[in-house]
C-alpha cells in the first residue's frame, strides 16, 4: 500500500501558438483518503468557476450568458466525476497499486488535468539499479 500522495491540478491553452501549462494546485496528501478527497474539491472548484449558480447574489442581473449546446460541459463533466462512486473507487485502485492517475477533459479553449501519483512509486522510479562495472 503506498502510503503517500502528490496531487496536480493544470490548465493548458495555447498561447503564441504555444501550448501553455498553468498550474492549478499541488497537494502531498498523506493518505489516499486525503488525495481523492483534494482531487474532487478541486475538481468541483473549476466546475463551479465555469459554471457558477446565475441565482447567485453576487452577479449583477444579466451578466452571464448561456454557451451554445456545441460547446462541451466540463464543468458537468467534472461535478459527474466527483459523484461517480466507481471512477472514485477506481482511482483508488489505481493509486494503491502505484500507478500514476490522470483525469483530464477540455473545451473549445482549454484542458484541465487532475493528476495523482504515489510519492513512493516515485522514489521507487529513481532508485531503479543502473548496471555497476567491476573497478579494474
Amino acid at each position: 500500500m503506498h502510503d503517500e500522495f502528490l496531487c496536480h491540478v493544470t490548465a493548458y491553452g495555447i498561447c503564441g501558438g504555444r501550448r501553455i501549462g498553468v498550474p492549478l494546485g499541488t497537494y502531498r496528501a498523506p493518505t489516499l483518503a486525503l488525495a481523492l478527497w483534494w482531487l474532487r474539491d478541486r475538481a468541483s472548484w473549476i466546475a463551479e468557476r465555469l459554471d457558477p449558480d446565475p441565482e447567485a447574489p453576487y452577479f449583477p442581473s444579466n451578466s452571464m450568458a448561456p454557451v451554445a449546446d456545441t460547446v462541451p460541459d466540463v464543468s458537468g463533466e467534472l461535478r459527474a466525476w466527483c459523484g461517480d462512486t466507481a471512477q472514485q473507487e477506481l482511482v483508488a485502485d489505481e493509486l494503491a497499486a502505484g500507478r500514476l492517475v490522470r483525469i483530464a477533459t477540455s473545451d473549445d479553449t482549454t484542458e484541465y488535468e487532475l493528476l495523482a501519483e504515489s510519492v513512493d512509486a516515485l522514489r521507487m522510479q529513481r532508485t531503479i539499479p543502473v548496471l555497476s562495472v567491476p573497478a579494474a
